[in-house]
C-alpha cells in the first residue's frame, strides 16, 4: 500500500502539481499494523480465552514446520511497540521483539514437525502434527475455546486420523476455528503467533548452520537460494534435508516413494501453497532478500509438490 499524493486544487496548474509529487523512488510504503477487533468480536461473543496460530518453515527445504501459538485473555494489555507480520519485520528486530511479545501473551507456544515426519506424514498431516504438539504445551487451564488462523485452510481442527498423531491433548477440546486471509497482518494474536514461530525456527537453522556451513543455512534458514542449491549438487542432502519434494528428484540419494505412500494411506490431499508460502519463497517486494546478488532460481524449483 502507497501513501496517497493529494489531488491538485482548482486552479492549480498541472506542472505545479507534478513539481509537488514525490518521485516514485521516494515514496515508501505503509505496514500495515495488526488489531485486535477479531480478538475483541470473540470475548463479546462470550469466548473466555482466544489464540491466535501462525506457521512458518512450510516452504523450506530443509529444517523443522514450525507452527505457533499465542493465546490472549481479556482484558489485554497495550500492542507491544513494532508488533507486525512477522515477514514485515527485519530479522534484527524480530529478534529484540521477541521478548516483548512472549511476555506480553498469556501464554505461547512452538511446535514442531521434524523434516523426516514432513515426509512420511505430507505436509498437511505435519502441520497438524505441529500445530497439536505445540497447543500440548499450554497449560490445560489456558487451553482456546477459539482460534484465530492465517490464511483459509483448517489444521486446526481435529480429524479423523488425530490418534495417529498422539497429540496429547485432552479428548473434550475442540476449539472453534475462524481463518482469516493475512490474519498475520491484521489480526494481533496471529501477528505474536507469527513472530514467536518466526524466530524460534530462526534460532534453530542458525544453530544447524554450524554443522553445515556449505548450506549457508544461518542466511537462508532452510528455504530455496542459489547457494543453498549449489550446496546440494556438491554435497547432496544433509540430515535436515526434505527428502520426498521436488528438488531431490535431479539428486541420487533419495526414494521418496515411501513418503507418498504414506500420504496415500492418509487419504488426506494436500493443501495448496498460500500466499505467505509463495512469500517465504519468494519474499516481499520491496525486502531485500539474502541472496539477492545471486542467481535466480529456475521456475518451479522451490515447490514440494510434483
Amino acid at each position: 500500500m502507497m501513501r496517497a499524493v493529494d489531488a491538485p486544487s482548482k486552479g492549480r496548474s498541472n506542472k505545479n502539481a507534478q513539481s509537488q509529487e514525490p518521485p516514485a523512488n521516494r515514496r515508501r510504503a505503509v505496514r500495515s499494523r495488526p488489531g485486535s477487533k477479531k480478538e475483541k468480536g470473540l470475548w463479546d461473543s462470550g469466548f473466555r480465552i482466544v489464540a491466535g496460530v501462525d506457521e512458518v518453515g512450510r516452504g523450506a527445504w530443509a529444517g523443522p514446520l514450525s507452527v505457533g501459538v499465542a493465546v490472549l485473555c481479556a482484558p489485554i494489555t497495550r500492542i507491544p511497540r513494532g508488533m507486525r507480520d512477522s515477514k514485515q519485520v527485519l530479522e534484527g528486530d524480530r529478534e529484540q521483539l521477541f521478548d516483548k511479545v512472549a511476555s506480553w501473551c498469556t501464554a505461547w507456544a512452538v511446535g514442531h514437525a521434524a523434516p523426516g515426519e514432513c515426509d512420511e506424514l505430507g505436509m498437511t498431516a505435519a502441520l497438524r502434527l505441529a500445530t497439536s504438539r505445540a497447543f500440548a504445551q499450554v497449560p490445560a487451564d489456558l487451553l482456546p475455546d477459539a482460534v484465530v488462523l492465517d490464511g483459509s485452510f483448517d489444521f486446526v481442527s481435529r480429524v479423523s486420523f488425530d490418534q495417529l498423531l498422539d497429540s496429547g491433548l485432552p479428548a473434550s477440546w475442540d476449539p472453534v476455528v475462524h481463518t482469516v486471509v493475512k490474519a498475520d497482518a491484521s489480526c494481533v494474536s496471529v501477528a505474536a503467533a507469527s513472530v514467536l514461530a518466526k524466530v524460534t525456527r530462526d534460532r534453530i537453522m542458525r544453530s544447524c548452520a554450524e554443522s553445515y556451513p556449505p548450506f549457508d543455512f544461518e542466511r537462508n534458514k532452510g528455504y530455496p537460494s542459489p547457494s543453498h542449491k549449489r550446496a546440494l549438487r556438491g554435497y547432496g542432502l544433509t540430515a535436515i534435508h526434505r527428502r520426498s519434494w521436488v528438488f531431490v528428484e535431479d539428486l541420487p540419494w533419495a526414494d521418496p516413494s515411501s513418503s507418498r505412500l504414506r500420504r496415500r494411506l492418509l487419504r488426506e490431499p494436500e493443501d495448496p501453497l498460500a500466499d505467505d508460502v509463495v512469500h517465504d519463497l519468494v519474499g516481499a517486494a520491496g525486502y531485500p532478500q539474502p541472496w539477492d546478488a545471486e542467481d535466480e532460481l529456475g521456475p518451479g524449483e522451490g515447490s514440494p509438490f510434483a
